[in-house]
């Protein structure tokens, strides 16, 4: 297969990081460019690699330059890249830190093999994912104002009704291919709809824009009516 998943790893536990490699490089649809035990060398090598990494994996917490500090560097230096935070601490506010400063995916260290191919290839086909926990927490941080707040709100109305529907399946997770399949129009104008989305919302990523639609009641996390 030509055109595999580009991936980079950031990790200090050394046996940890090797396993994970090979789990990864088992997979016919996945190459890992590089890896690094922390995240100082993790930005040197992505400043200095004639190949960037579509998806960067990073632990969270490593010596020099923790996974957060390097989501925030990555974001900056280089946005077209996508962030999957791994770590031991599944915990709301970790989960909705990283998501705050870029981070596209959430893993715990725990997770299993299959579930972490899952989130490679979700990102890589859809921008991002989230499972049904992390979702839930999401959720929980806009309806609850002690949680840490996420940007203000904006005037539905400006959409257009395609937009609106366009915005509704991508926080179904539907790849541009299935949305465009769904609404009866081509991939390039799914594309469309979605970068004048991420335009009107100030979002980087369409993460964003999954945590816009849930924060402004578009979707709700209770209802089937999308389907």
């Amino acid at each position: 297969m030509t055109n595999k998943i580009k991936i980079a790893l950031a990790d200090d536990e050394l046996l940890f990081r090797q396993g994970l490699k090979a789990i990864l490089e088992s997979n016919e649809t996945i190459e890992v460019l590089f890896d690094v035990e922390n995240g100082e060398y993790l930005i040197k090598e992505l400043r200095t690699t004639e190949i960037l990494p579509e998806i960067v994996i990073t632990d969270l917490k490593m010596p020099e330059l923790n996974g957060v500090e390097v989501t925030k560097l990555i974001k900056k230096e280089f946005p077209e890249i996508k962030v999957i935070a791994l770590t031991s601490y599944f915990s709301k506010p970790f989960i909705l830190n990283m998501i705050s400063i870029g981070a596209v995916a959430y893993l715990a260290k725990n997770s299993t093999p299959a579930l972490m191919i899952k989130t490679i290839e979700e990102v890589a086909t859809k921008g991002f994912y989230y499972d049904e926990q992390v979702m839930q927490y999401i959720h929980e941080s806009i309806v609850n104002p002690a949680d840490k707040k996420v940007k203000s709100s904006f005037d539905t109305t400006y959409f257009t009704k395609r937009e609106t529907e366009v915005l509704t399946l991508i926080c179904k997770q539907l790849t541009t291919g299935d949305i465009a399949e769904k609404l009866f129009i081509s991939p390039r104008t799914v594309e469309g709809h979605r970068n004048n989305l991420l335009l009107k919302t100030e979002s980087k990523n369409v993460a964003g824009l999954v945590i816009y639609a849930l924060k402004n009641k578009l979707v709700s996390l209770e209802s089937d009516r999308f389907d």
